[in-house]
Parts: C-alpha cells; structure tokens; sequence
C-alpha cells in the first residue's frame, strides 16, 4: 500500500441507522457503535488505511 496515495472516504446513505448491539458485561454505546461502522467493509478499509498513514508517518515522529 502507498501512503501517498489518498483514499477517498466512504459515503454514507443519508438517514443510516446503525443497529447498536452492546457486549454482555460493561460495553458503552459508543464502543458498541464504532463496532457496528467498522462491519461496514468500506468504513473498515478507510480507517485501516487511516491508521497505517498515522503509524507510518515519519514527520509525526520527528514533532515528538
């Protein structure tokens, strides 16, 4: 994967209603949420791409 090259981010359908399903034991909604999005194989796919350019950027290192 090249990290210069810009995804573009997934479009949502306007009006989407994800369908929360919180864990047994102590899950907040937000948790249960953010798992909902991420079955999403387009939301899943931006945010792996999103990550990898974070932990691979070099000048992010260099303002430590």
């Amino acid at each position: 994967m090249k990290l210069r090259e810009i995804l573009k981010s997934p479009e949502l359908p306007l009006g989407k209603i994800w369908e929360i399903r919180k864990r047994k034991g102590y899950e907040s909604e937000v948790t249960a949420l953010v798992r909902a999005m991420l079955e999403d194989e387009a939301i899943r796919e931006d945010q792996r791409w999103a990550w990898e350019r974070w932990r691979n950027d070099a000048d992010a290192l260099r303002n430590r």
